[in-house]
């Protein structure tokens, strides 16, 4: 089995070393030389373009996405239909809105080929030893026969989840992004509590106290345990919370179906008052710290 991956980023690079771990073949491309070198000492067959890419792959083509959402996505999607052919796969692994995902169904089902949409999670360690995958696609019996074999032993045990027509998958992940901001908000805002009390905790032993049997334990507690490890208050860091979109688009979900997620919504306004005083933003630190962990995301230094 062969899976062109395009995007060799810090998501794309580990979930090819996955694959490739796992005897899936890759054929890898990205703009930047040095990622597909990587990629290539991984053990990838190297591709100079997406025409390359696809001429390297097998009978029944599968191109996997890992790219930024928005135009880079669209692009390479309207491109790959003009290179694919009918009955081949477009996986989208990226962080798309799931309104595109849907229009980008449309566009590869008309050229005789089909789509899926995989919500990725689980972070850089996920993507290279067993991640979360949440695939939406309209065909379940190509699903079946062609992404299934290919899943299975690249996710965590029970990791990875079929989940209906094209858009649900990228759906189902926004969610589980909205999730996320209120559950980093909150433990934020804990340990910020207790960096002004009356008291003098030792962050890191808190956190790992907090994540051996406790009702709050949880991978973030454990991010949290080793940013504060590495820093034990976090000096080295601005409290600024950068967000990635996926808070803002359940939020703008839930109000068009008037669903409250007063939670949610307010984890996002936090996000963005954070950008206006980082310098003493204790909460902000917690969050960026724990991005960082689980997704190597960029942090702004003190």
């Amino acid at each position: 089995m062969r899976v062109g991956m395009i995007g060799l980023g810090k998501m794309g690079l580990n979930l090819t070393k996955n694959m490739l771990d796992n005897g899936i073949e890759v054929v890898g491309f990205d703009l930047t030389t040095e990622n597909v070198k990587a990629a290539e000492e991984a053990g990838a067959i190297a591709a100079t373009s997406l025409e390359d890419l696809v001429s390297k792959l097998g009978d029944t083509k599968i191109a996997w996405l890992l790219l930024p959402a928005g135009k880079p996505t669209d692009a390479t999607i309207e491109q790959l239909t003009t290179l694919l052919g009918k009955g081949d796969l477009v996986v989208d692994g990226g962080n798309s809105n799931f309104k595109d995902s849907m229009r980008h169904n449309e566009i590869v089902t008309a050229a005789g080929m089909y789509f899926f949409d995989c919500g990725t999670s689980g972070g850089q360690s996920g993507a290279r030893n067993g991640g979360n995958f949440m695939i939406g696609g309209d065909d379940a019996d190509i699903f079946a026969k062609y992404l299934d074999p290919i899943f299975k032993p690249i996710s965590e045990e029970d990791g990875y989840l079929y989940t209906g027509k094209a858009g649900s998958g990228h759906y189902l992940k926004m969610v589980h992004n909205g999730i996320e901001y209120g559950m980093m908000q909150a433990i934020g805002e804990g340990f910020d509590v207790l960096e002004n009390s009356q008291y003098d905790y030792d962050n890191e032993a808190v956190a790992k106290l907090w994540n051996h049997g406790s009702v709050v334990r949880s991978w973030l507690m454990e991010l949290t345990e080793a940013a504060f490890a590495n820093d034990p208050h976090l000096d080295e860091l601005l409290g600024r919370m950068h967000s990635s979109g996926e808070g803002q688009w359940t939020l703008q979900e839930a109000l068009e179906m008037q669903v409250p997620t007063p939670v949610i919504a307010m984890s996002l306004m936090m996000r963005y008052d954070s950008m206006r005083n980082p310098e003493t933003n204790f909460t902000g630190k917690v969050v960026a710290a724990m991005r960082a962990g689980f997704g190597g995301h960029a942090v702004d230094k003190a």
